[in-house]
């Protein structure tokens, strides 16, 4: 329970910190003469890049440093990150999406190395999945906290704000390195070889291959929850700032929910493989909804919509990493985490750029939710055939 505590309490804050700009990215487009639209997705895109780097290395990474220590440095990074971004000009800013991105991608080996250890396999859907309630709670308080931070004091105060529990978050975990990082291996090294082994294990395996790939899908409907619904509550359908924050909380207060529903519906009674196509149905469903939004749909109506968008696109991933740390090799859960997470960050690289483009030329947000939806259901009815084939 403390090591559950405690991974889940560093996932809140970087994810606060991976998703805040994305979240400022009107204050900030306004700062560097860009359109919200450009500032999110290059944003969005550059942090995952990053991630996607961070993930691939923390295998050895971890086995030489410990799961702990690599998590200090990744709230170093995400922190420096967010003060870097404070200078305001505009390459410095990506460069500063980037470094955050490096800091947050091995926190979920991390994590999963050290909750594998530790968990019953009956368990493992659940605890994963409260774990990753991290995630859609640190984008819940960067929603609530940092749009009002930013109207009133300005968007580099809020990133400066941010920083600061991350730098306390690292400094308390130094104390608890030497119960937790007790199984290193010194003679680890980090080479080509090491990190190709991550993504080895992925495709060579039929089942890994299958949820890498689905989680493409998986993590671009997450994106476009969690860094586009301010924007196109505010710039599309006309609401205010502030309350676009609050709408924007509540797809994430679904995430969390979601992700601990999700993880017991898995464990007790449907399985994983089956919970993941129904979620899968569920984000193309409310893709389809997204569409037919106006300036008119009562706040209430478009809130119950964004409670159940979130609980499906932010719910999953808790059960998706649960069965990956159970279908990888002993003592290798972090590697193929890694592995997985590589595929899981590049939908969020390659989904910023589509979404661009079907925003700039193909008719604005309400595309970019339509190209979405058709991926997703099939993505069900694969995920559907494979449960139907393997047993969970």
């Amino acid at each position: 329970m403390f090591t559950l505590a405690l991974t889940t309490g560093i996932q809140v804050l970087v994810s606060m910190a991976a998703l805040a700009m994305p979240v400022l990215a009107s204050l900030i487009g306004l700062h560097v003469n860009q359109s919200a639209a450009t500032v999110a997705s290059w944003l969005a895109a550059l942090v995952y890049a990053g991630a996607m780097v961070g993930a691939l290395t923390s295998g050895p990474l971890i086995q030489r440093w410990g799961a702990i220590r690599l998590s200090q440095g990744g709230l170093l990074l995400c922190a420096g990150g967010l003060l870097l971004a404070c200078v305001g000009v505009w390459p410095v800013v990506l460069l500063s999406a980037f470094v955050i991105g490096l800091g947050y991608g091995p926190i979920t080996p991390a994590s999963s190395h050290l909750l594998s250890r530790s968990t019953p396999a009956k368990r493992m859907s659940l605890v994963f999945s409260v774990k990753q309630t991290g995630v859609p709670l640190g984008v819940f308080l960067v929603a609530l906290v940092a749009p009002g931070m930013g109207v009133a004091f300005g968007w580099q105060v809020a990133l400066a704000v941010l920083c600061i529990p991350c730098v306390g978050m690292a400094a308390y975990s130094h104390r608890l390195r030497s119960g937790l990082d007790v199984d290193l291996v010194k003679t680890a090294r980090m080479n080509f070889a090491s990190l190709l082994g991550p993504m080895r294990m992925v495709l060579t395996q039929p089942l890994l291959r299958q949820m890498a790939l689905c989680s493409f899908l998986f993590a671009m409907a997450q994106l476009l929850v969690t860094a586009y619904t301010v924007i196109y509550l505010h710039e599309t359908l006309g609401y205010g700032l502030v309350l676009a924050g609050l709408l924007l909380s509540v797809a994430q207060m679904g995430g969390v929910v979601g992700r601990i529903a999700w993880g017991y519906v898995a464990d007790r009674w449907l399985g994983a493989l089956t919970t993941l196509s129904l979620l899968a149905a569920v984000m193309g469903c409310c893709s389809i909804a997204m569409t037919v939004l106006h300036a008119h749909v009562p706040v209430v109506a478009l809130a119950a919509l964004l409670l159940a968008f979130g609980m499906a696109s932010i719910g999953w991933n808790g059960v998706y990493l649960a069965e990956v740390a159970r279908r990888a090799p002993p003592g290798q859960a972090a590697t193929a985490t890694g592995g997985t997470l590589f595929f899981t960050f590049l939908g969020n690289v390659v989904g910023p750029v589509l979404f661009g483009l079907a925003i700039q030329h193909l008719g604005g947000f309400k595309a970019a939710y339509l190209l979405l939806a058709l991926p997703l259901l099939l993505a069900s009815a694969v995920l559907y055939l494979g449960a139907r084939r393997v047993r969970p």
